[in-house]
Parts: C-alpha cells; structure tokens; sequence
C-alpha cells in the first residue's frame, strides 16, 4: 500500500497541473474574430496584390481592422458586396475591372528603328534607344506582360499584347510590369476604348503608325455625351460619361477607336 501515496500526489500534481494551464491560457488567449475566415473565404484567394495589400489573408485581416471592403479588383461588385455584408457595413459598390492594351501598332502598322536581339523581354528592349519601334510609346510585343498574368490572359499577336477578357480577372500586374504603361484597367462596361498612347504630334504619330491617334478631334466632336479629351496630343475616352454609342469609332479617320469586344 505504499506506492498509492506517491502515486496520489502525482494525480493530484497532474490535476492542479491542468487546472492552471487552462486557467493559464484562457487569461492569455488571443481572441479571433469569426468574420475574418468568412472574409478570407470570400475572397477570390488569387493574392495578386492589387488590393494595395500582400495577398487575400493580407487583405481580410486588413477588413477586420477597417479597410474598405471594395478593394478586390478581381472579385469586382460581387466580392465587395459580401465582405461589406460579412462586415455589417454599407455596400459602397466596386467595378469589374479588365486589362487593356492601348495600341494597335502590330508589324504591319507600325514601323520599327531597328531589330533587336537582346533577350526577349520588354524592358530590356525598352533600354535601347526607347524600345525598336519608331513610337517610342507602343507596345514591343517581347511579352512581360503575359509572363506575369496569373490567368493567362495575355498573348502576343503581330507582335502585340492582347488581353482575354474572359480570362482577365483586373489585377493589374500586367499594368505595372509594362515598361511603357500601356496596359491600363478599364471597366468591363466600357465598351470603346482608344488602342493609342502617342504623346507625338498628329503627323509624326502618323509616320511611326498608320493607326495611331492624330489627336484630329474628329471624336471630341461626334461624342453626344462629351465623353472624350485629347490629351498629350491622344483622345482618351471618360468610361463614367462613356454611354457606348459607337459614334467616335465610326468618325476615327485611322482606326484608333476600338469596340472591345468579350
């Protein structure tokens, strides 16, 4: 009967020993909040970035914290719309964004200074006397852009970026990654979009490219909603005031309006 003493006070031990690590961590306990998995669960768990934060975890624990709940560019209205119910807050809306590529410059529009035979990649080629192309604002067509497109998105055709709207989800890193910022987002209910970025005067932008903006006006003056500018000699179309009618497409003497088209 003499090993139940030892025995007991190593039960006891044990009791009191649990006992105070649950009292222990109950006190220190790091509370979570049960909306931040039903924010991140949400989300599209794409972790592009665009939203301003590092990924989608990021982002929710950002939510909780008070940031917008309509920052998700590829999650658009829709994601905005559940976060803010998640969250218990208005819903103050967010547009689903696109890609763009503003120029239409490919090899049989568009003249180039030289051939470059350096590695294939925009930026590299960008190096050298502003690029290959005579407009030194076009699209080279070397393709960092599709390299960095999570969704594969983005081809090259004639030497020409060209954005799958069906597969673009507007997270924009094809936007930064471009050397000549050519690729912007735009909203998927904007239908007409200026494929030119030339800040030339109209007869030099002729000369690089037969469809490049002239900045003529004839657009400017055919908008019944005066929806468009020119500005650094090229037309840019306000998507807010854009109401898709078509009319600066038909007047565009060179063909740099565009209809886009899913």
């Amino acid at each position: 009967m003499s090993y139940l003493i030892p025995v007991g006070l190593f039960a006891l031990l044990g009791a009191v020993s649990g006992v105070l690590l649950t009292a222990v961590s109950r006190a220190f306990a790091v509370k979570t909040d049960e909306r931040l998995e039903a924010v991140k669960e949400a989300l599209p768990q794409v972790n592009c970035g665009a939203c301003g934060y590092s990924g989608c975890a990021d982002y929710a624990g950002a939510v909780i914290g008070g940031a917008p709940c309509n920052l998700c560019k590829p999650g658009g209205a829709d994601v905005a719309a559940k976060v803010a119910e998640i969250m218990g807050v208005a819903d103050e809306g967010a547009q689903s964004m696109r890609a763009f590529v503003r120029c239409g410059g490919g090899c049989d529009k568009a003249a180039h200074k030289y051939v470059f035979g350096g590695i294939s990649s925009c930026a590299a080629c960008n190096k050298f006397y502003n690029g290959s192309k005579g407009c030194t604002s076009g699209c080279l067509g070397y393709g960092d852009c599709v390299r960095v497109c999570p969704q594969g998105a983005i081809t090259i055709t004639d030497r020409i970026a060209s954005v799958d709207i069906r597969k673009c989800i507007g997270c924009g890193l094809c936007a930064a990654e471009c050397p000549n910022n050519l690729i912007a987002l735009r909203p998927m209910t904007q239908r007409f979009e200026v494929a030119c970025l030339s800040a030339e005067k109209g007869k030099v932008t002729r000369q690089h490219c037969s469809q490049g903006c002239i900045a003529c006006g004839m657009c400017v003056r055919n908008c019944p909603e005066k929806a468009i500018r020119i500005v650094d000699d090229h037309a840019q179309i306000d998507a807010d005031l854009c109401k898709g009618c078509g009319l600066c497409k038909e007047k565009c003497p060179t063909g740099a309006i565009i209809e886009v088209k899913p």
